[in-house]
């Protein structure tokens, strides 16, 4: 297929690349060029603005928060104003509820298709095509664009007609990593503290009730304290969190843990995390107990 993909973080280019080895046409844009001029040595064409990239049957954005994805969709000469009848706006990134209903709306009054598709993993998943997709959309237009998202993860799972449906799941599921971390580390600064090796305890753990693979990523980030370089910035933890919130408060539904864990991101942020890994707020309870 002939696709164009816009943004290229860590997630991004890996998605990208992935589209390239399944043998898709792709025109990339990113606002920092070089991005876009690693990914052409593999044999993508560079796109000058958004719109250059949304000549062909989709295009895929994969951008930090609804800021950005605002400025591409809305923007002069944006996707918006460029994707043709009938092409498909899939939109990877982890954005609002809100943002995602406005941009299904605003693509159906100009006869375009839009398909919410956030995924789980992190780069190096992405690397190895070993995301899981969570689409939402029109059946016809997930199904236009099923072998682009089989070209980058190892499952796609296909929840609704509304592309919302799938932003909900990206959020609720972020708020069970966040989470996750949380209580590994408060966990692990219990039985430091007493003097076992947290390493042993993590392999206890993982090799018993918790061996799914969140417990082991990032409780592994947490006993080695390695937090840079980043797979997820902090800063992107808080704002998933503070959208879960948000979508809790429209929906009624109280999230008291979400609320919890927004306080453990504006703590470490606060004290200079701004470039850490999100798996860095496991961190905090050792700190509380006096141990770092």
């Amino acid at each position: 297929m002939q696709v164009g993909f816009i943004g290229l973080g860590q997630m991004g280019s890996a998605i990208a690349g992935n589209l390239l080895k399944a043998g898709h046409d792709v025109t990339v844009y990113n606002r920092t060029r070089a991005k876009a001029e690693a990914l052409a040595s593999k044999g993508a064409k560079i796109a000058e603005t958004p719109g250059d990239a949304c000549k062909g049957e989709a295009v895929f954005s994969m951008l930090a928060e609804d800021k950005a994805v605002e400025a591409v969709v809305y923007g002069n000469g944006g996707i918006l104003a460029t994707l043709k009848k009938g092409a498909v706006h899939i939109s990877s990134s982890t954005i609002s509820v809100a943002l995602s209903k406005r941009l299904a709306e605003d693509h159906g009054k100009r006869g375009q298709r839009y398909v919410a598709a956030p995924v789980f993993g992190r780069p190096d998943a992405a690397a190895a095509r070993k995301l899981f997709v969570v689409a939402a959309g029109k059946s016809d237009a997930v199904k236009t664009v099923s072998p682009l998202l089989d070209a980058v993860g190892q499952k796609t799972f296909t929840i609704s007609e509304q592309p919302e449906a799938a932003n909900i799941v990206k959020l609720s599921g972020n708020f069970l990593i966040a989470a996750v971390i949380e209580s590994l580390g408060e966990a692990m600064a219990l039985v430091g503290k007493a003097g076992v090796d947290k390493h042993q305890y993590l392999e206890i753990l993982t090799s018993t009730l918790f061996g799914a693979p969140v417990y082991k990523t990032y409780g592994t980030l947490i006993a080695d304290g390695k937090f840079e370089p980043a797979g997820f910035a902090a800063p992107l933890g808080l704002k998933d969190v503070g959208l879960a919130l948000a979508a809790g408060q429209d929906l009624r539904v109280p999230l008291p843990l979400a609320s919890l864990l927004r306080d453990r991101f504006l703590t470490l942020l606060a004290n200079g995390g701004d470039h850490l890994d999100w798996s860095a707020v496991g961190s905090l309870a050792a700190k509380d107990a006096g141990e770092a």
